[in-house]
């Protein structure tokens, strides 16, 4: 049985579709908070459990049966996220879990400026110390986030972002839920850990230049405003402390290359070439 935490968020759905290609939907389970918010045909038969990250022991409750949970990365930030991680983890301890597969962040290190990564780095840990096997899937930046970054970049003419240099290996979250299903339903990926990338990393100067290319009619360019500007940029549209602290922490890894490696291990999973950037990019 395999059981898929967060399942109402983006990868989670997407994940549950290709595993239903692979797998009756009676061998799935879709955890999540609030159940009746999870509609759509790609759960039609797919068992929905109940459970609060909050909640050790409605987690134990709902990974009951589970051999393989999919463990994806909380919302939450800080202390508490690392908490609600935590609960997982230990309530797939209890419960018998065999094995877990989770949602990390690409070469988490120490002094990382992207916050979630210290989340990343104790929830790997909680994972070892658990004596479970494990798959650690450590994500470069979705291709998805790149509209919130760029906000209303095709009216403005201007990407706005404290980037610097920095370069990011964007990787379609797609791609990632399609590698993800494959790793769920065998034994061979176990205890590895798996750097996921886009082929090739790229500037917000070459990313403007590749929306240039396909937005021939519009020359776009880059302008590295200062962390300060953002925040308060950020704090003009009514967003909460916590969400600018991440979001500015996002901004900083990227201009310390915290997301610029790039690896081939997730073309090797689908057995063949992942969604280049500049093909995304004709859909925005």
């Amino acid at each position: 049985m395999i059981a898929i935490t967060g399942a109402n968020g983006n990868l989670g759905k997407a994940t549950i579709h290709f595993l239903l290609k692979k797998v009756p939907p009676t061998d799935i389970i879709a955890i999540v908070r609030n159940p009746e918010k999870l509609t759509g045909s790609h759960i039609e038969n797919v068992k929905i459990r109940k459970a609060d990250y909050n909640n050790r022991v409605e987690l134990e409750k709902a990974l009951k049966g589970v051999t393989t949970l999919l463990q994806i990365s909380a919302t939450s930030t800080g202390e508490t996220g690392r908490q609600q991680e935590k609960n997982v983890v230990l309530a797939a301890k209890a419960a018998g879990v065999k094995r877990i597969v989770y949602t990390s962040s690409l070469k988490p290190k120490s002094n990382a400026h992207f916050l979630a990564t210290h989340q990343a780095m104790a929830t790997e840990q909680e994972i070892l110390q658990s004596g479970l096997a494990y798959i650690f899937l450590r994500n470069s930046l979705y291709m998805e986030v790149i509209p919130g970054l760029i906000g209303s970049t095709i009216e403005t003419k201007e990407i706005r972002y404290p980037s610097g240099d920095g370069r990011v290996s964007f990787v379609s979250r797609l791609d990632i839920a399609e590698a993800l299903a494959s790793i769920l339903i065998g034994c061979e990926h176990d205890n590895q850990i798996y750097e996921i990338t886009g082929d090739t990393a790229y500037s917000f100067a070459e990313l403007a230049q590749l929306i240039t290319e396909e937005k021939s009619d519009i020359k776009i360019n880059h302008t590295d405003i200062s962390e300060k500007i953002f925040r308060e940029e950020l704090t003009n549209y009514q967003m909460p402390s916590d969400v600018v602290d991440l979001l500015a922490s996002m901004a900083s890894g990227i201009k310390y290359n915290e997301f610029s490696y790039t690896d081939k291990t997730l073309e090797r999973i689908l057995h063949r070439k992942p969604l280049a950037l500049a093909e995304y990019i004709k859909s925005l």
